[in-house]
């Protein structure tokens, strides 16, 4: 295996909207770098970072690929990524260990939701970006509106530095802003010729108004234009690869993918100008508890060995594989590092270089590079591999906030024994996943970030790990309390059998509690009525009829129960008598006091343009929802606070998708119980029988 020095890494991260060709691009530059032998195709499932069979079946990316190939001596580590908006928090991986971001948007399509929301991600991360203007040769392309839409859309700093040859069917080349040639493609393969009569006086233009861009960001070089000096090509590019490592100036470059044309000049920026590892820190916690502090990695091979685990793949051949930048020092098999998380020494017996879903093993990777582990045991995606006494902690990859639920139910018995352990192995793969048993409504819930999260993760558990489930929709976790105060409900219960019969006899009062009250039990007998073991009992027998709900079929909450009398027998009475006889006493109390239904509600932040703020609002309204408050953000939007009922709520991430375009986000959780109102309480009503 070839060997690189650090200065000869690029990390690249292909982003954008779902649909603009990342996947394609990934493909065409590693067919003109030779690292494949044909150009695979998206629609036909042959590409080579697309290669689960859920991403074949709908022909989209579901999670990030690594695909490393080399270009003029330099290894390029292409990353994949996912562009709809129910993938996110692989983006959010990529992004934390790429030198640069490049940004695939669609010709015909323009600059959309998602490739906003991602440029936001890396603008706050400080990361260096570039923009390709893909499928130029498509019906409806438009270079000049997409690139309006770019410098509208994503702010300052966006220079162009290609122009199309030919429009739509007849795009065949670009011409080269920085060396005034034109790039003329046939069948993919390049030949340079003059720039075309015709777009000479733009490209010129077009020319000077790029170098003033690229001058401006050096005050020297500024003055010696002014005075008349043209900066030659090697000094423009130097400041034009300053300007992209400090994230202020973000190129724009053109092609189409799927005919390879200006493939071969994205390739060339990026060894030329893009960032490598050396241009860019990173920021970790060092040091332990109070005493811990933030400092600068540099990317040196000869420093300490520090990996940092980006994503965890669950292969179901070989296990599980751990992805990881190298971010200091030089990594070998059988090095013996330890996790910063768990404390627990790891050795890494072989290293992978990774391509899609092709693995091939390694001597060596060095500060700056991206490769792979296998079976590392304990180690979870966003993990820090650091020498053991050197407490060292990457920051965490920021996931997106699971927003949709579904009820997972075993279709068999034998998918009933396999499911836990499936579950806790995508939750492993997948950080943006989140498990919970929910014992009030008896059901195991998967959270996700959207419907297509969902279905995919079901779809994994029952291909990878053979557990088949079924679904069925979040209950919601009503209770029930009383309004009213009654008092001297009597619970009787006596039968006669042969032998020792069984009685038991008490009275109680019930009355409310303040909401979150939950449960209080007292007793004020008097002169022995009852036995002290059994006035426990009937506190057990009383938390029981509690827990199995009451006259609606929900568990019964904030309530105070007080034993006041009752009677014993000498012989008959035991303690499972006067269990019977609190339950008893407590369901014949409970339809008396004037039961009603708890709803739980959620507090919600609701964040969306605030062109849209008027809509959202009036569709919570519509919820039942109480608006308490709404903020104006800095970029535009607002945030807006409401308590909503959780039954309102329960696919709400899917219709505000729906209601804002996909540029609404926001996050609930629970916050306090309310009455639910009378005229709700039929259609939300269950008798016990029925939930069992």
């Amino acid at each position: 295996m070839k060997r690189y020095d650090t200065r000869q890494i690029r990390n690249v991260a292909l982003v954008g909207h779902s649909g603009a060709g990342k996947t394609s691009l990934a493909e065409a530059l590693l067919h003109r770098a030779g690292a494949i032998g044909r150009l695979g195709r998206v629609e036909d499932g042959t590409t080579t970072c697309d290669h689960d069979p859920e991403e074949h079946k709908r022909g989209i990316s579901l999670s990030l690929a690594v695909a490393p190939f080399e270009w003029q001596g330099t290894k390029i580590n292409l990353i994949d990524t996912p562009g709809y908006a129910d993938f996110m928090g692989d983006v959010s991986a990529a992004l934390r260990v790429a030198d640069l971001a490049v940004f695939v948007v669609s010709a015909v399509d323009g600059v959309q939701v998602q490739t906003e929301e991602i440029w936001e991600m890396a603008r706050e991360l400080g990361l260096p970006r570039m923009v390709f203007v893909n499928k130029l040769d498509r019906e409806r392309a438009d270079h000049d509106a997409t690139l309006a839409q770019l410098r509208d859309r994503l702010g300052p700093g966006i220079a162009p530095l290609e122009l199309p040859i030919g429009t739509e069917a007849d795009f065949r080349g670009i011409a080269d802003l920085l060396t005034d040639t034109a790039h003329v493609y046939e069948d993919g393969v390049p030949h340079t010729e003059p720039v075309p009569d015709d777009m000479e006086d733009l490209e010129r233009q077009v020319h000077e108004s790029l170098v003033e861009g690229i001058v401006v960001a050096d005050d020297e070089m500024l003055e010696r234009y002014l005075e008349g000096e043209v900066p030659g090509l090697e000094e423009l590019e130097r400041t034009l690869h300053d300007g992209i490592a400090a994230a202020t100036v973000f190129p724009v470059v053109i092609g189409s993918a799927t005919r390879e044309i200006g493939i071969d000049r994205l390739a060339d920026l990026l060894v030329e100008i893009g960032p490598s590892p050396l241009d860019r820190t990173t920021t970790v916690s060092a040091g332990r508890g109070d005493a811990a502090q933030e400092v600068e990695v540099a990317a040196d091979p000869a420093g300490d060995p520090l990996a940092f685990v980006f994503k965890t793949i669950a292969d179901p051949y070989v296990g599980q594989i751990s992805l990881f930048r190298v971010l200091s020092g030089t990594i070998r098999p059988d090095d013996h590092l330890v996790n910063s998380r768990t404390g627990d020494e790891v050795r890494l017996h072989a290293l992978l270089e990774v391509r899609g879903k092709e693995q091939t093993p390694v001597s060596e990777l060095v500060a700056g590079d991206i490769g792979a582990a296998t079976k590392l045991p304990g180690v979870l995606t966003g993990d820090t591999l650091a020498p053991r006494g050197t407490p060292v902690v990457v920051p965490p990859i920021e996931q997106p906030e699971p927003t949709l639920a579904v009820a997972v139910v075993p279709r068999t018995q034998a998918d009933e024994d396999k499911l836990a352990t499936a579950l806790h192995r995508a939750t492993e793969e997948d950080p943006a996943l989140r498990v919970e048993r929910n014992d009030e409504t008896r059901q195991t819930i998967l959270h996700g970030t959207g419907e297509t999260h969902l279905q995919i993760t079901l779809e994994k558990l029952a291909r990878r790990f053979g557990a088949n489930v079924d679904t069925e929709e979040v209950r919601v976790p009503y209770r029930e309390t009383v309004t009213g105060r009654v008092t001297g409900v009597e619970g009787r219960h006596k039968k006669q059998t042969g032998g020792h019969g069984q009685f038991g006899v008490c009275i109680i009062d019930l009355e409310p509690l303040p909401r979150g009250g939950g449960f209080e039990f007292e007793s004020t007998v008097v002169g022995g009525a009852i036995s002290r073991p059994f006035i426990a009992a009937i506190e057990k027998g009383i938390e029981e009829a509690m827990q199995e709900g009451g006259v609606f079929g929900f568990p019964v909450v904030d309530v105070k129960v007080t034993v006041t009398d009752g009677k014993e027998h000498s012989v008959d009475s035991s303690e499972m008598a006067f269990k019977i006889a609190g339950r008893l006493a407590f369901r014949a109390a409970l339809e008396k006091a004037g039961p009603v239904i708890l709803e739980p509600i959620s507090r919600l932040e609701v964040t969306v343009p605030s062109e849209l703020q008027g809509d959202v609002m009036g569709d919570l309204n519509a919820r039942r929802g109480r608006v308490q408050g709404s903020e104006a953000l800095s970029d535009g939007r607002q945030t807006i606070r409401a308590l909503v009922p959780t039954s309102e709520i329960q696919r709400y991430a899917i219709d505000l998708r729906s209601l804002t375009g996909g540029r609404g986000r926001f996050r609930a959780e629970h916050d306090h119980y309310d009455v639910l109102p009378a005229h709700l309480t039929d259609k939300v009503r269950r008798t016990v029988g029925a939930e069992a």
